[in-house]
């Protein structure tokens, strides 16, 4: 899906990058021990795309209906500071974070895969969705990732914010210039 100058335009703008969980950072699949624990499997290039889009200067946050000890320790792990987890009006959660953080709506990207996302989608600067989300989810967002949750959509989000922003081949470059 190509994007429109009016939509790269707004990218540049963004300050905030909202992350959903179950089906975006992970393929959506829940696997419970006989101890009744979740486990849940990240995946490290969607891992090192937030990582490259905060040393960026955006600002990571994760907002979840679910949550845990397996998604706490993500998010340490990637220096997310904005973990907000058990949600259950995740409208209310976004306002208060972009209150919080003092940005308007249109400064805040967005990435999820089911209809309890679009209160978030509906009202941010840029928002994507999984290929595998329902249809009336795809419909209204300005991008689809061609990756699916947990297999790189994270990843190919972040790295479309950053090239928007002209960040990215800065961020690529470190890795192969030589000393």
């Amino acid at each position: 899906m190509k994007l429109s100058l009016e939509i790269v335009a707004r990218i540049r703008e963004i300050k905030l990058a909202v992350f959903d969980v179950d089906g975006v950072m992970t393929d959506g699949s829940l696997f419970y021990t006989d101890a009744g624990e979740t486990i849940k499997v990240f995946n490290t290039l969607d891992g090192h795309g937030m990582k490259m889009l905060q040393r960026s200067g955006v600002e990571l946050a994760i907002i979840s209906g679910r949550g845990g000890k397996a998604l706490e320790m993500r998010a340490q792990n990637l220096g997310i500071k904005h973990l907000l987890q058990h949600v259950e009006n995740k409208a209310d959660a976004y306002r208060k974070l972009l209150e919080s953080l003092g940005l308007a709506r249109r400064s805040a990207a967005s990435i999820g895969d089911d209809v309890v996302d679009l209160p978030i989608l509906l009202h941010c600067g840029f928002s994507a969705a999984v290929p595998t989300a329902p249809a009336f989810v795809r419909a209204r967002v300005n991008y689809v990732t061609e990756a699916r949750g947990g297999h790189g959509a994270v990843r190919e989000f972040c790295e479309i914010i950053m090239a928007a922003q002209g960040t990215l081949d800065g961020a690529l470059d470190h890795y192969t210039a030589t000393n």
